[in-house]
């Protein structure tokens, strides 16, 4: 639902909090809001979020979107790359040698890895090995 409200800005001016002149009514405003929806959902956990969660949100939707880090660079105003990989979390991700690896039996027991995101890697004596990144 949250994202959903988030992919849907204002049609109006070119900001989504256009109509705010200063800085402090423009916070308490966001901070009414999220402890309105918190209580609303019963989620105590979106009091964490604030301005510089939903850009790092941004930033990885852009990323996961087009796969293009200059794009997601130019989006965010970016002057270094490097600013760029820490709110895509591409550094976390860079160790690409580290698995999660699962062996099933039946049928079920594949789906249930597929779905969880897990790949297929072999077969043997009637074993599916499967792995997914860490």
């Amino acid at each position: 639902m949250l994202v959903a409200m988030l992919n849907k800005p204002p049609k109006e001016g070119e900001r989504v909090f256009h109509h705010y002149t200063s800085l402090e009514n423009l916070r308490r405003c966001f901070e009414r809001y999220r402890k309105r929806a918190s209580h609303k959902l019963g989620n105590p956990r979106m009091l964490q979020i604030n301005f510089h969660t939903l850009r790092h949100w941004k930033a990885a939707m852009e990323y996961y979107k087009t796969k293009d880090v200059l794009h997601v660079m130019q989006v965010l105003g970016h002057k270094r790359i490097q600013n760029t990989l820490i709110y895509t979390q591409l550094i976390k991700n860079a160790r690409e040698d580290e698995y999660v690896c699962k062996v099933s039996r039946t049928p079920s027991e594949i789906q249930e890895l597929i779905e969880n995101g897990f790949e297929f890697v072999c077969q043997k004596d009637d074993l599916a090995f499967f792995r997914k990144r860490k």
